[in-house]
């Protein structure tokens, strides 16, 4: 699979119209395999920062009593931002992607599954410390996102356009 840097070259959607709709499908489907495998690690982090709010929330006092550890909680935790606010993209694939192992390691460094496991030991500055890693590789990942999404739109474009104006035969689909 073609990086991120590739992908997002000015230069991949540059020459549009030199494609064939073979070749334009086929960039259109690398980037959104890309785009599902960013989405996948942003669900990742955002599940280490719900375990971290969670924690918060359990030191302030707000959650306490019987059948309130982590442990026991964790599921809720985790369904509880399951569906982010608008409509968002119906996803075209919808086999799991296979993540980018550079942003699986980064999760793994700034929030290790150890330190997870552990979270309502660890001091507040480290508490502080992962979250604002977090926050901002979040950041980082929605930014790739957003521009993964301006080139699929573009590559779209270009198909919806061959398709209007003649170029291509919608026929040639159902072949």
């Amino acid at each position: 699979m073609d990086g991120l840097e590739t992908l997002t070259d000015p230069v991949y959607v540059g020459n549009l119209g030199e494609l064939d709709l073979t070749e334009l499908r086929a960039r259109r489907d690398r980037c959104s395999e890309a785009e599902v495998g960013l989405s996948y690690a942003r669900r990742i982090v955002h599940g280490r920062l719900d375990i971290v709010g969670a924690e918060r929330q359990r030191r302030v006092g707000a959650e306490s009593g019987p059948g309130t550890s982590l442990l026991e909680r964790l599921p809720a935790i985790l369904a509880e931002h399951v569906h982010a606010p608008g409509n968002g993209r119906l996803p075209q694939i919808l086999a799991p992607a296979e993540i980018d192992l550079g942003a699986s390691h980064t999760v793994d460094v700034i929030a290790p599954l150890s330190k997870m496991g552990g979270i309502g030991e660890l001091p507040d500055e480290e508490l502080d410390r992962i979250e604002a890693g977090l926050v901002e590789f979040e950041h980082q990942v929605s930014e790739q996102r957003r521009e993964l999404h301006r080139v699929i739109d573009k590559l779209q474009e270009e198909v919806i356009r061959r398709y209007r104006s003649g170029e291509a035969d919608v026929n040639d689909l159902l072949r």
